[in-house]
């Protein structure tokens, strides 16, 4: 399966299984969770993006999901774009080298599991605490939606 494909499947099924049965599942989320949260996804999104920059059409949709969660996301941005590239770069020039995949798929990277890594990573956590401002408040807390006319 090529990566780009199974980037598009994941992104779809993780869409599919984090929105089932909730009436908001046409509508992103990220506006209810926290602003730590979505720092983070975004971090994941950009590593997605340059992980990806070869398929126009993966990177295209990683780096649409990096600039709709920085409308979610109130973090300090004069240091971020600098330290979230440099913590992107360093985990995507891991060497995950893996003899028994190579065989099978030459050239193969890992792209998606170093992403992920970095996700799930006290980089990031540690990343995420010192520039995200309010970490445990939501978008949504400080902005709500206007009152309904009646």
């Amino acid at each position: 399966m090529k990566p780009h494909k199974f980037l598009r499947g994941l992104l779809a099924a993780s869409a599919l299984l984090l929105g089932a049965g909730t009436a908001l599942a046409a509508s992103p989320q990220a506006g209810a969770r926290t602003h730590a949260q979505n720092f983070k996804d975004m971090v994941l999104a950009t590593c997605l993006a340059t992980a990806y920059r070869g398929d126009k059409d993966a990177a295209r949709d990683a780096g649409s999901s990096v600039s709709a969660l920085r409308d979610w996301t109130y973090y300090d941005l004069e240091q971020a774009p600098d330290a979230i590239n440099a913590l992107v770069e360093s985990h995507l020039a891991r060497d995950y080298r893996n003899p028994l995949a190579e065989a099978e798929v030459p050239g193969i990277r890992f792209d998606l599991l170093k992403c992920l890594d970095l996700y799930h990573g006290q980089e990031l956590e540690a990343l995420a605490k010192r520039l995200v401002i309010h970490p445990r408040r939501t978008h949504r807390q400080g902005n709500p939606p206007p009152a309904k006319a009646r």
